[in-house]
């Protein structure tokens, strides 16, 4: 199997297949967001229909060997696997950093923490998990969980080894055997993480990864019917190719699709908290789907409020993601950085207030932290998620409008309240329509609350046992009270 150094660390190029490497007859190139004109870091196997169609018949093959196994052997599989992430998290960070351009200091030691902690999690969920039992019209009744059968997991391009091991280990903790398709813009930590399975003991065909272009393997992973799970995060629009070729084969499927947080702050909010907070939402240069990217602030503080949070973020420090110093990190591809800005200047021209930022940083993948006053709620920046750090600023008279301006777009991931008052908390709270309401905070989480979206932010739930009962097949046991003698 071939290997390649970067960063002083071998990373294999090809594909795990039924606990072997292979490759294919091409390759795509993967290059870093800090050298993007030079080398490519790697050339990874490129997959194709047939690669698919080996890794699908691969999991098909392993699902017995690896569902049939106690919740307890499972368990302890995984855990083998998450300290063996905790050994290998240099490697893991410098990678991700290089490939991705997320920050190395952070990603060591919150992400690739984060990675083991998610199997730790599951592992500790199926050893605990008691079936539902209860008596009712002369009936023992016993629901249980089936494990359901090979599953797609579709990951994406930002955070991508942590977010891979957040729908990895439900999978695989639930019993079902694994085609992990990484993205093809942040390909290698994945490469990683496949290479661990094998030192943690999985059996061959249980985990199994594939690289390569969406439309080419991702399309043929989706669409095989052997397949009984899909878990997908990206785009709206992959979302709909891959839901479609779900509902052809009565396929489960979740979808976590991005937003367009509300950043709600009140009067009567600790202001440079609230401050400080809102410009860290340019944090991984805002390529976070949690970010609350539309400041909505009470009119009577807007001055003070934008007086304070230019303050913080004037403090931010663009630059190499290997210094602890920088703060924000370079773009991950040029193409993206290129999107950003096209949302930037259609903003310039349809007459909405740039009011700091704007312009690419000349000589790398850096984009200047935004904020854009928008002329109308209608416009395209507050509507559309921009996946980048820019961020909009709109005022708000009353509560009543407050809640109608966070509730305005098709999106519905996060959102975040700041208020001094625990009632207003509870009232707002509770209006808001998103899947995750932050007060006073951000990205503080409980990982066995379910985790999801609403609209077109996504379809289903992650998290805990709402994502072990997605991969798995209830059944409910039903015996006559006298039956068995």
């Amino acid at each position: 199997m071939t290997h390649t150094e970067i960063g002083g660390v071998a990373v294999p190029t090809g594909h795990l297949i039924g606990g072997s490497w292979v490759g294919s007859p091409t390759t795509f190139e993967t290059r870093s967001p800090l050298d993007w004109n030079g080398s490519p870091l790697a050339e990874i196997a490129r997959g194709d229909a047939a690669s698919a169609e080996a890794a699908v018949s691969a999991a098909v093959d392993g699902f017995a060997a690896w569902s049939e196994l106690p919740a307890a052997e499972r368990a302890a599989v995984l855990r083998r696997l998450a300290d063996l992430i905790e050994t290998r998290a240099g490697d893991i960070a410098r990678i991700e950093t290089l490939d991705m351009g997320f920050l190395e200091e952070s990603m060591k030691q919150r992400l690739v923490a984060r990675g083991a902690t998610n199997f730790r999690l599951y592992a500790d969920l199926i050893e605990r998990h008691e079936d539902r039992r209860w008596d009712a019209k002369q009936m023992h009744n016993t629901v249980q969980r089936m494990p359901a059968g090979p599953a797609v997991v579709i990951t994406p391009w930002n955070a991508p080894f942590m977010l891979s091991t957040w729908k990895l280990a439900p999978a695989l903790a639930a019993g079902n055997s694994v085609i992990h398709k990484p993205a093809e813009w942040s390909p290698l930590s994945a490469a990683l993480l496949a290479e661990l399975t094998l030192d943690a003991g999985f059996p061959a065909g249980a985990y199994n990864l594939v690289q390569g272009i969406g439309e080419e393997v991702g399309a043929a992973l989706v669409a095989d019917p052997r397949v009984r799970r899909i878990t997908f995060t990206g785009s709206p629009a992959t979302a709909r190719h891959i839901g479609r070729a779900a509902a052809d084969n009565i396929v489960p499927f979740t979808a976590e699709l991005g937003g367009k947080g509300p950043f709600v702050v009140f009067a009567d909010a600790d202001l440079d908290a609230a401050a400080h907070r809102a410009a860290w939402q340019f944090d991984d240069s805002g390529q976070v789907c949690l970010a609350g990217t539309r400041l909505l602030v009470d009119e009577s503080i807007r001055d003070v409020f934008l007086e304070r949070f230019h303050h913080h973020a004037d403090r931010l420090v663009l630059g190499d993601p290997r210094d602890p110093t920088t703060d924000i990190a370079p773009m991950a591809h040029p193409d993206h950085r290129d999107r950003v800005h096209g949302f930037v200047e259609r903003a310039r021209v349809a007459g909405d207030v740039i009011v700091r930022g704007g312009r690419p940083v000349d000589g790398s993948l850096h984009y200047e932290p935004t904020l854009i006053e928008p002329v109308s709620n209608d416009s395209e920046v507050v509507q559309h998620e921009i996946f980048g750090p820019v961020l909009t600023f709109q005022t708000f008279a009353s509560e009543p409008e407050a809640i109608e301006l966070a509730n305005s777009t098709a999106y519905g991931l996060s959102a975040q309240v700041w208020t001094g008052s625990r009632e207003r908390a509870e009232r707002v709270g509770a209006e808001i329509r998103a899947g995750l309401v932050w007060v006073n905070t951000f990205l503080v989480r409980d990982l066995t609350a379910p985790f999801g979206g609403c609209g077109i932010s996504g379809i289903g739930r992650e998290g805990g046992d709402y994502a072990l009962d997605f991969h798995s097949d209830l059944k409910t046991l039903m015996i006559l009270d006298d039956s068995t003698g």
